[in-house]
């Protein structure tokens, strides 16, 4: 389906997950999933990978693509700062002192980012609550790396720091020819909104958004981008306490992967992984936006693919829920993956 026409269209979501009480469907979750490898060939899926769905921070190794290209060595960015130029961070002191020291490499502070602030992710995904009085500052927000990555080549561009997320920006722009570029849209049919932080995102199709994943592990330099995918997939995969934090699941699944995937999450059910060996990644969409169901269906995709092992299924043990139980401490049921992948 040609992607103008897509644009306001629902997709086809089937049911991925279900929760059961007893032996009986009660819950249904719905989505879709594509399985790509670097030539853009559709190996297998699940649903509807052709209508697009908005990427959200899945779309982060390409929004930092531009600055690495041009400008890694003139703002000296090692490995563990490009992992945090694409994460969705905790807002731990990890996330937070790095982000401030990057800012200070082009004499910014926390005011320059135009993210917003919002209670770090720690809390929810530890489920520990914060002592009264605690104060966050933008440099929590889980996008706080990426805003600090568009403010670095702005910089760089010789570009004020301000209105750095206009649509027509250079930056923004220079960014829309990198995922476009990547995921074989033309920038001209994106299909674009603002995400929670601000800046404009884009919605793909899951076998375009899983083709940009799979070019991550080329070997071979990128015509446009050089070494740049690659060393972004690299430092990415070597660093996901930075990608993530704890109590999350891209650290959960890059570690799973032992150097071998990477991985980045994006808000409301999206998934994308991609693996070095393999030359093959994964997008997966959750219809409602919920994270638990769409991991249950991303293991069971991983397990259908023959991609886990004993120590990668206890790597991955915590994304799966225990059962279901009442507040009697009955047990009553299961969240459970229903998806069968259609080789292509």
């Amino acid at each position: 389906m040609p992607i103008s026409e897509a644009t306001h269209a629902l997709p086809r979501h089937v049911p991925i997950t279900v929760s059961v009480r007893g032996t009986h469907p009660e819950n249904v979750h719905f989505g879709s999933l594509a399985v790509v490898d670097t030539q853009g060939r559709l190996l297998a899926s699940v649903g509807d990978v052709d209508t697009p769905v908005f990427t959200r921070s899945a779309l982060k190794p390409f929004q930092a693509m531009p600055l690495i290209a041009q400008a890694a060595q003139r703002h000296r960015l090692d490995d563990a700062d490009i992992a945090l130029l694409c994460a969705s961070h905790n807002g731990e002191p990890i996330h937070v002192e790095r982000v401030a020291a990057l800012l200070s490499r082009i004499g910014a502070n926390e005011s320059a980012l135009a993210c917003g602030t919002h209670q770090p992710f720690f809390y929810r995904f530890n489920d520990v609550t914060p002592e009264p009085g605690t104060r966050f500052t933008r440099l929590h927000h889980n996008c706080s790396g990426k805003h600090t990555g568009m403010l670095l080549l702005a910089s760089a561009l010789g570009l004020p720091l301000s209105g750095y997320l206009d649509l027509d920006h250079p930056v923004q722009k220079q960014i829309r020819q990198s995922v476009s570029h990547f995921s074989g849209v033309p920038a001209d049919q994106l299909v674009w909104g603002i995400d929670g932080c601000s800046a404009p995102n884009y919605a793909l199709p899951l076998r375009s958004l899983a083709h940009a994943f799979a070019r991550l592990t080329l070997t071979t330099p990128d015509p446009v981008y050089g070494d740049s995918p690659q060393h972004i997939a690299r430092a990415m995969s070597q660093h996901p306490e930075l990608v993530s934090g704890q109590g999350r699941n891209d650290l959960a699944l890059m570690r799973a992967g032992r150097g071998d995937w990477v991985s980045k999450v994006g808000a409301d059910g999206v998934q994308a992984l991609a693996s070095f060996s393999r030359g093959v990644a994964i997008a997966a969409k959750c219809s409602d936006g919920q994270l638990t169901p769409l991991m249950v269906a991303l293991v069971a995709a991983l397990e259908q693919l023959g991609w886990l092992d004993d120590e990668s299924h206890a790597a991955l043990a915590s994304l799966i829920p225990p059962p279901l139980k009442n507040a009697a401490g009955i047990e009553v049921g299961e969240l459970r993956a229903v998806l069968e992948l259609q080789l292509s």
